[in-house]
């Protein structure tokens, strides 16, 4: 039983953690959409890096909460 709970836990923490990701995301391609013909090349460069970071992340995240989810079905 314990075994689970954890697995249940991990899981809430990666929704903690997509939700950031997601957020972080969507915020910042917001910002950019609003902002190409204003802002300086280098802070829409570094935006654009945090965004693909934050993409990735995002999949990584996703990938680890199904396994968390398939490691649940097989108990």
């Amino acid at each position: 039983m314990a075994t689970i709970d954890e697995i249940k836990e991990e899981i809430g923490w990666l929704k903690i953690i997509f939700g950031i990701l997601t957020a972080v995301d969507i915020s910042l391609l917001g910002w950019m959409a609003q902002n190409y013909n204003s802002a300086e090349k280098v802070l829409l460069l570094v935006a654009l890096m945090i965004i693909i970071i934050s993409t990735v992340g995002i999949i990584i995240v996703n990938k680890k909460a199904y396994l968390k989810i398939r490691q649940l079905k097989g108990l």
